[in-house]
């Protein structure tokens, strides 16, 4: 772990979204935290969304405003260039998809489908409005599945069942983003994954990088970096994983954090 305070050799950042970079008291980013990546990127170092969000979702919330140099959606599934085109993805195995789609189909369990340019749930219940109301999210249209490659799947459900699906996928990993609200990707996926083919193609050492985060879904995001920073209200697993905690979002953590590391 890198001390507080002394200088650090990182040339790029990454930042989850919710809970990291956007506050839902607030909803916005903190100004200190717009400044800050303002700062970082006058600096020379580069600077990269990781969320698990879709860019349709992205686009409507109070940080599109923000220049940043890459984007990693759908926890590293999709990867889009400064200019927002995609350029490179992971889609769900085919063979999985078969035993999703089953579920999707049956509508048991409300379930979203995102491919690279839309989503689409197979129904809405009291739980998909609370946790999407939760973390400022949208509901996606009505849809049915086609066959196409799909990239990521949100699904609204308890703890009891996440471990159901868990169990049953064999090619996928499942993450909770929300007490309600769970990630299926594919098991060779993630955010570390959509960071390595990142500092890979840019000639960048992991041990040059930083990441922040607040979510189980950043664990090995953090865990990969150089220096992992969880947010000060991030749960103590997230905190755990981490190689240094910073405070709250609220409380300028990230502004905080970049400070301490002599980055801005």
């Amino acid at each position: 772990m890198q001390a507080p305070d002394q200088e650090c050799r990182i040339r790029a950042v990454f930042f989850d979204v919710d809970g990291t970079l956007l506050s839902h008291g607030l909803n916005d980013v903190p100004k200190s935290a717009r400044e800050a990546i303002k700062k970082l990127r006058g600096n020379g170092i580069l600077t990269i969304v990781a969320t698990g969000r879709h860019m349709i979702e992205f686009s409507k919330l109070p940080i599109s405003d923000i220049k940043f140099d890459r984007y990693l959606m759908l926890n590293g599934q999709l990867l889009l260039d400064s200019d927002l085109k995609v350029y490179a993805g992971t889609p769900i195995d085919k063979g999985e998809m078969e035993v999703l789609s089953r579920i999707f189909n049956a509508k048991k369990i409300p379930f979203v489908l995102i491919g690279a340019d839309n989503r689409y749930i197979n129904y809405v219940d009291d739980t998909v409005v609370r946790t999407q109301n939760e973390t400022k999210g949208t509901v996606p249209e009505i849809g049915s599945y086609n066959g196409e490659d799909v990239y990521q799947i949100l699904a609204f459900v308890p703890d009891k069942q996440k471990k159901m699906l868990d169990d049953l996928l064999d090619e996928c990993a499942v993450t909770s983003w929300n007490e309600t609200g769970i990630d299926i990707i594919p098991k060779e996926g993630g955010k570390a994954a959509g960071m390595k083919r990142f500092i890979e193609e840019n000639g960048i050492d992991r041990s040059e990088t930083m990441a922040f985060g607040d979510g189980e879904n950043d664990i090995e995001m953090l865990e990969f970096a150089g220096i992992g920073v969880a947010m000060g209200n991030a749960p103590d697993p997230v905190k755990a994983a981490a190689d240094y905690v910073t405070a709250p979002i609220d409380d300028d953590g990230i502004a905080k954090a970049l400070t301490k590391f002599g980055l801005i």
